[in-house]
């Protein structure tokens, strides 16, 4: 693994749940000492009633949010734009692929939407994904 990890929605919530796959996928990166990051966008989809909000805040502590800039937006909107795709349904998928697209290397996201994320970051070789 090389680059970056970053978590979706349900990424970060299997990690808070302490899930075996998304474990091992953050045992290897962080064996790698390679950062581990999500966007602050997500947080908003990720916190629901059920979620424990201490294994939250813990998992949160250990990686990298990333914030919801101006920038980040704008740069979301055009790989909206250029996936043909428009609406909530897609803005925080939008925002998490212009975060990754942030990082200086090659990114894998874990994500449960691998199509959504793989028609936004398309065009972005050195983005890949991976589900979880």
């Amino acid at each position: 693994m090389s680059g970056a990890l970053i978590l979706d929605s349900e990424g970060l919530a299997k990690a808070v749940q302490r899930d075996r796959e998304v474990h091992e996928w953050l045992t290897a990166a962080r064996d790698a000492d390679l950062p581990v990051a999500t966007s602050a966008a997500v947080l908003v989809e990720a916190n629901h009633p059920k979620i424990n909000d201490a294994a939250l805040k813990w998992t949160l502590s250990r990686l990298r949010v990333e914030p919801a800039t101006q920038a980040i937006a704008q740069s979301a909107a055009t790989l909206l734009r250029a996936a043909g795709l428009h609406g909530h349904k897609h803005a925080i998928d939008a925002m998490l692929c212009a975060t990754a697209l942030t990082q200086p290397d090659h990114v894998t996201i874990l994500t449960s939407d691998i199509e959504d994320i793989a028609m936004l970051t398309a065009s972005h070789a050195r983005i890949a994904t991976e589900k979880v």
